[in-house]
């Protein structure tokens, strides 16, 4: 930001905490107590990034109190729709207080105001031509407050910039003479978040118009005679809530208040009270970006070892710090002071250290290796070196040239290590591992201990890398590749070009850390009852994925091109038909433009949503709502729906075609989806679109490998209901599945009273969207936004579901307490989603926390089904040496590449192991057919 002028700024505490929280609500905070430190982190990340970027010479934090406000006492509404604060919040307080407290940052707050009147007071006290004052909020009610020298520092959202609002912005987004004509705009049009009621039928438009015509609220009723029919009956009756609504929305500027700037001066830290706080936080990364000693913050200290210790030793062991220059990067042994001279770390050199190390590893039952590689994809890449550590502080380094033969005789002498099934080997993404090795002529063997999946396991909702296990187990920070070689070169990242010892201290840490967090984690497992989740499901998953990446799937990359020309045409046509509905052309892709053409000059809609940074929303669901006003809507999201498909999948397929298999590899990740579901990624072969032709047509792209196979598609039918019958023991349920009908018309025909054989089409439609909905918690308005029906017919459907099925019911509200009383739900076979916000007193946050524990163990078991399928198919396939390969998993449907004299064969086979891979009270079924691409076999 260029200003040389001193700067004070003022941070909206709470709007800056409750934007942390919900920033982080779907991977939220938990250190290694299970405390959420999500608003926390948040709101000192906010805090230090404001601090490092703009360097401010004065600076406050102002806080809402709990006491009721002048606006409560004159309108007792006012704010009356909020929510309790979310949990996560109220135990953030006290260590935000402590936090600035340490930081010597100035707090502020007053009983009966809030924060903006405080903050609007102190602005306009302190501006100055020598002292800008910045008011650091997302919230637009502090436009009104701007004046020379004093502006709004909005911060980051999804992805854009920080926004400075000064006179000029304020005018040009509110359509305002001046910023203080923001409290008419504000009481015209009102604030649902504030529950300022403002004038009936007045929207953001409309309260535009009327101030460019009178100027202000005062202008507006002074010249009542110019408004007509209900409009102006509206107004007329409602100049009283008009004018309280101004009352409310107008920010106080002259509370009496004592005011020192002196007192806003930042100070240095107090780093004896910040070190603990940090300590009992687990913010590393906080601690490093202000300098604080992390072998402090992690209890963790030790003397720094003479020269000849900082430098590769002459018996061949290396310091962990000698490249990594900084004495705040910690010993990795659990909580113990440790001193550098002891750790004992090899570079293997010669034969004799070689043999030494192996006969030294073979003794210990469980070791951790990690895999150096040339290459992040596995199908690419070369072996550089393997880190052995069979204990805390030691570990052992074997190097390979770049000599392929030279490099696999020597991995034949340290092979039995990787391959024997006495000890247990762990690493990180052992998948990867598997991959590589394949290629070296390596099997790694049964007893496999992947960390990352393990915590998945304990933790499905937190992140899994190794820097994250590390903080939380270890209380140390390991560096990670994108810290040794840098974000932007980090995808083409090959570990021969880093300077060679950083490369072997990231591996002396890395493998040391997964070796002591190791013992942990197995410990854990063990006593949260997930050991036969992991050995029996997980693990043996890992390499039937591997052989199903490495594999890959052909594509047919002139069908592609073809669909490209074909799709292009459409979207030009579709840009003439927009343009001729609009009366103009203009960018369609640009939201801003397309917003003002929607609400400015077709007026679709008086009351249109902005978003926050001021342009109209035309997101989707904002335009389906919109579908029947005018034509131009439904154009529009078929314009989008085809160049997201063109960009997405059809132009960028085969661009990711690997120029020497000639097949496209997805990467499948286990310790993604908290429900216990895949995912795919690079590229997410997952989410091709099946509901338009367009999107269907992508799957004729996916072929057999050759002219004499065929692909063959094998899906559950309707799993989840089927799971939701045997879990609840709905008598409805399982005699509709148990007769073989078809369950949707079923279902139709008990919602609606009509026999089976007179269920119409849109009867069945209405049954099966709250079939699948309900297992999702869908209101009565969610099925209204999903159907043409009313919400009143919405909640009657929903009614009569219950009724239709009330085991069902009684089952949805056991899940719920049991996750009430346990904390957590489980899948039938024992998979835990945690749900920590289950008694939160904020209703939204409890009741997203009661929908995941209704749905997680239906989801969960789904996945739980398709993923023990999976391991049984691959046995028995290989076991048979039968000519059939595994290639796709799409949540309830598997793909395999078939020889067509095998294709009857592999399909009963298929049909059989999933169809009886668990025995449930209603019957498993799949649907398999084959066919010369993906289309055809789905």
């Amino acid at each position: 930001m260029e200003n040389h002028k001193e700067k004070l700024f003022l941070l909206d505490a709470f709007a800056l905490i409750y934007r942390s929280f919900f920033a982080f609500s779907k991977n939220p905070r938990i250190n290694s107590k299970g405390e959420n430190t999500s608003a926390v982190f948040g709101f000192m990340n906010t805090l230090l990034d404001v601090i490092e970027k703009e360097n401010p010479k004065y600076l406050g934090v102002v806080f809402d109190t709990s006491e009721p406000t002048f606006r409560h006492i004159q309108y007792k509404e006012y704010k009356a729709q909020r929510e309790a604060m979310p949990e996560g919040i109220q135990t953030a307080l006290p260590h935000i207080f402590n936090l600035l407290e340490a930081l010597n940052i100035k707090v502020l707050k007053m009983p009966g105001f809030e924060a903006d009147d405080l903050v609007g007071t102190i602005a306009w006290k302190a501006a100055s031509p020598e002292l800008d004052v910045f008011m650091m909020t997302p919230d637009k009610d502090y436009a009104q407050l701007i004046r020379p020298n004093i502006f709004m520092y909005k911060p980051s959202r999804m992805g854009k910039g920080i926004e400075i609002w000064g006179e000029e912005e304020v005018k040009a987004k509110f359509e305002v003479d001046t910023p203080i004509r923001v409290i008419d705009y504000l009481g015209m049009m009102g604030d649902a978040s504030d529950n300022i009621p403002g004038i009936p039928g007045v929207g953001d438009k409309t309260a535009k118009k009327y101030l460019k015509a009178y100027g202000s609220m005062e202008g507006l009723y002074e010249n009542l005679d110019d408004l007509k029919g209900k409009q102006k009956e509206k107004v007329e009756q409602n100049r009283e809530l008009a004018f309280l609504s101004k009352d409310l929305a107008t920010i106080k500027t002259d509370i009496e208040i004592d005011f020192d700037l002196d007192e806003y001066k930042r100070e240095a830290y107090n780093t004896e009270k910040l070190t603990p706080l940090f300590k009992e936080l687990e913010f590393y990364s906080s601690a490093k970006r202000l300098h604080l000693s992390l072998s402090d913050v992690k209890d963790q200290k030790f003397e720094k070892s003479d020269a000849e210790n900082r430098t590769v030793m002459s018996n061949g062991t290396m310091d962990l710090f000698s490249q990594f220059e900084s004495a705040d990067q910690p010993v990795l042994d659990e909580a113990k002071s440790v001193d550098v001279s002891q750790l004992q770390y090899k570079i293997i050199e010669t034969e004799e250290e070689l043999n030494s190390m192996i006969e030294t590893v073979f003794k210990y039952p469980t070791f951790a290796y990690k895999l150096d590689t040339t290459s992040l994809n596995p199908i690419d890449a070369e072996l550089v070196g393997v880190c052995f550590s069979g204990k805390a502080n030691q570990a052992f380094y074997v190097e390979f040239t770049e000599d392929r033969e030279e490099a696999k005789a020597k991995l034949q002498r340290i092979k039995p290590l990787l391959t024997y099934n006495w000890s247990t080997r762990v690493s990180t993404d052992i998948k990867n591992d598997i991959q590589v090795l394949r290629k070296y002529d390596i099997n790694l063997g049964d007893q496999l201990f992947d960390i990352e999946i393990a915590h998945y396991l304990l933790e499905p909702d937190m992140k899994h890398d190794l820097l994250r296990l590390s903080e939380l187990y270890l209380n140390t920070s390991i560096p990670t590749l994108e810290d040794l070689v840098g974000k932007k070169s980090f995808k083409d990242v090959n570990l021969r070009d880093i300077d060679r010892d950083k490369r072997i201290n990231h591996a002396f840490k890395t493998v040391d850390a997964s070796s002591q967090i190791y013992h942990i984690l197995s410990a854990k497992i063990d006593q949260q009852g997930l050991r036969t989740l992991f050995e029996t499901m997980e693990m043996p998953l890992v390499p039937v994925l591997a052989d199903m990446e490495l594999q890959g799937v052909h594509l047919d990359i002139e069908n592609l091109a073809k669909q490209s020309k074909t799709l292009t045409q459409q979207i030009e046509n579709l840009e003439k038909e927009i343009y001729e509905l609009a009366g103009k052309e203009f960018n369609i892709a640009s939201p801003k433009q397309l917003g003002f053409i929607l609400f400015e000059d077709l007026e679709l809609d008086a009351k249109a949503k902005k978003t926050k940074s001021g342009q109209y929303s035309t997101a989707e669901g904002v335009l389906i709502k919109l579908k029947d006003k005018h034509p131009i809507i439904e154009k529009i999201l078929s314009f989008r729906g085809i160049q997201k498909l063109l960009s997405t999948y059809v132009d960028a397929l085969p661009k990711m075609v690997h120029p020497v298999t000639k097949h496209i590899h997805t990467n499948y990740r286990q310790t993604v989806a908290a429900t216990g579901r895949l995912s795919s990624t690079n590229p997410n072969l997952q989410n091709i679109p099946i509901r338009t032709e367009n999107g269907r047509k992508v799957r004729e792209a996916f072929t057999p490998s050759a002219n004499d196979r065929v692909l063959i598609a094998a899906d559950y039918s309707q799993v989840e209901l089927r799971l939701i019958a045997h879990m609840s023991q709905d008598p409805e349920m399982i005699k509709a599945f148990n007769e073989g009908s078809d369950f949707h018309a079923a279902t139709a025909s008990r919602l609606f009273n009509v026999p089976v054989e007179m269920v119409s089409r849109e009867y069945r439609s209405y049954a099966k969207t709250v079939n699948f909905g309900i297992i999702y918690g869908v209101s009565a308005f969610g099925l209204s936004q999903q159907t043409d029906l009313s919400r009143k017919e919405s909640k009657e459907i929903i009614d009569n579901y219950y009724l239709t099925f009330p085991r069902l019911k009684a089952y949805m509200e056991e899940l719920v307490e049991v996750a009430r009383d346990k904390g957590y739900v489980e899948t039938i076979f024992n998979r835990r989603r945690i749900l920590r916000d289950i008694h939160s007193r904020n209703a939204v946050v409890r009741q997203h926390a009661e929908r995941n524990a209704v749905n997680a163990p239906v989801q969960g078991s789904a996945a739980d089904l398709v993923k023990m399928a999976m391991i049984e198919i691959q046995k028995v396939l290989q076991e048979n040496n039968l000519d059939a390969k595994m290639i796709l998993q799409v949540h309830d449907e598997l793909v395999f590449d078939c020889h067509v004299s095998q294709k009857e064969e592999i399909k009963a086979l298929i049909t059989s192991k999933m169809e009886n891979i668990v025995e449930l009270s209603i019957p498993l079924i799949v649907d398999a057919n084959e066919g010369d691409n993906w289309l055809q076999a789905h």
